[in-house]
């Protein structure tokens, strides 16, 4: 098998043997890398101590997804977005791979910023008003960013300036068509509900392929704003007829951010927006830049406060350690909370590992690292904050709550329901059957409750998927 450049290329600085220099440009040290792309720090060949600069080199020899970066790039300049300074091909004896050369940005993704800060609402809607502004600048240009998230946005170290980055998994008018998947890249969790909609009813369909708009990169900022806001993921997706029939499933409209956190009016009211599940009721890029900057020009003193967990949010903390302070062979995995009571469930355990007491949750500025600590980098390509990696003993199923209701007399279903979990089963209690991963009530016989089905005697109810991981899924 051929070498790839990273083979030579990625060894750390200080090594035995020295970096290699890729055209007129020399690395100086590896950065972060991905499924398609490694970013090193480099410098000018001929200019010693100059500015260094962000180089992105391919993984795979003439990677078409390098040429549409760079068209886009060019397309769309923008102070939130990395100049690009050259796009070439560096010659190596496993074949030709594409490089970008774009403006060095010293700083930290927005979820690992806000590590250590206690931040108002004014302070967040004067990072995510640029986001925004952003986004209207590519749509205007045709394009989608089609990835868009908060380990996708950097935070300048010297001025807190933001900006959009990681173009690869972009899209523009007139741009090729590199796979033909279902669903275009992405990451799971920040995908928008007609996205989630149109896979579920095409998966099969040869040739079906969606095409994501910029609705689909609202939804994403969306996320990314009740994440940045609350410290957790909104509630998943789920079909509206598994809601109908199964109606303890969390939304995101149901679990507003404003619920759990002292979030001021106008940005509860953009997340809530960018969040609809109908894509027509998210606006446009422009609208939202304008909301969130006239919110931070005219939202009241409340908009000031440090961002706060609610007491109900408080209470449920403390339930929840009690809950997880129970023996493992005495917990009733049937009884727990809610998804949206996510980050409340993981705030508890950040705190509890941190050596916090009980006595200190009382309503206080929210720590920061019961924020930026829900995740860690996860040892795969393009990781990013992933609520599960860093809390595993917790999803949102921790756990479902217990269906309530008069008794369903029905069996399993042959098929998984929409929107459940498949085997392998990883939760703890889970166990597969049918193709599919289900809650059991120990000792529960039959006639089983609303939402519950017959299994060998027993009543089951069927198990979400674990929390979506931030890695990205690149055509």
């Amino acid at each position: 098998m051929a070498s790839r450049p990273s083979d030579e290329a990625s060894m750390p600085v200080g090594s035995s043997r020295r970096l290699p220099q890729i055209g007129p440009w020399r690395l100086l040290e590896l950065r972060s890398g991905g499924a398609y792309g490694q970013v090193y720090r480099a410098e000018p060949l001929h200019s010693p101590g100059a500015p260094p600069v962000a180089l992105k080199l391919a993984v795979h020899p003439m990677d078409p997804r390098f040429l549409r970066e760079a068209g886009l790039l060019r397309r769309v300049p923008h102070p939130h977005i990395p100049r690009l300074y050259e796009f070439g091909v560096w010659d190596h004896p496993a074949g030709p791979f594409p490089y970008l050369v774009m403006e060095w940005i010293e700083g930290q993704s927005l979820y690992d910023w806000a590590h250590g800060r206690v931040l108002s609402s004014r302070q967040m809607m004067r990072i995510l008003a640029p986001m925004a502004e952003t986004l209207a600048a590519l749509h205007a240009a045709d394009a989608v960013h089609r990835d868009i998230k908060g380990d996708n946005m950097l935070v300048r170290r010297e001025d807190s300036h933001p900006m959009l980055l990681d173009f690869g998994a972009a899209d523009f008018r007139g741009a090729p068509v590199l796979t033909h998947e279902v669903l275009p890249p992405g990451t799971p969790g920040y995908r928008s509900p007609e996205s989630l909609r149109f896979q579920e009813r095409f998966w099969q369909a040869p040739g079906a392929r969606y095409k994501p708009c910029p609705t689909d990169d609202l939804y994403a900022l969306g996320v990314t704003a009740y994440r940045f806001v609350t410290g957790a993921y909104p509630p998943p997706w789920v079909p509206v007829e598994v809601r109908n029939h199964e109606p303890f499933f969390p939304t995101a409209a149901s679990e507003p951010p404003e619920k759990w956190v002292t979030v001021c009016p106008e940005l509860a009211g953009v997340i809530h927006q960018l969040l609809s599940e109908d894509p027509s009721a998210r606006g446009s890029a422009v609208r939202v830049a304008e909301a969130l900057n006239e919110g931070v020009e005219r939202a009241g003193s409340q908009a000031d406060e440090p961002v706060t967990l609610r007491p109900a949010a408080q209470r449920a903390v403390r339930k929840s350690r009690r809950v997880s302070s129970r023996p493992a062979r005495a917990a009733r995995p049937w009884l727990a909370m809610a998804a949206g009571l996510i980050a409340a469930v993981a705030i508890a355990l950040v705190l509890a590992l941190h050596g916090e007491r009980d006595s200190g949750l009382q309503p206080a500025p929210l720590p920061q690292e019961a924020w930026a600590h829900l995740g860690q980098k996860e040892d795969r390509p393009d990781a990013g904050t992933s609520l599960a990696a860093e809390v595993p003993m917790i999803s949102a199923r921790v756990g479902q709550p217990e269906p309530m209701g008069g008794g369903l007399r029905a069996e399993v279903p042959k098929k998984p329901r929409p929107g459940q979990a498949r085997p392998p089963c990883k939760e703890r209690g889970t166990v597969p059957i049918n193709g599919g991963c289900w809650w059991g009530r120990p000792e529960a016989t039959p006639p089983c409750r609303d939402g519950e089905y017959e299994w060998e005697g027993r009543c089951f109810y069927p198990a979400l998927p674990p929390d979506p991981p931030a890695t990205s899924e690149q055509e």
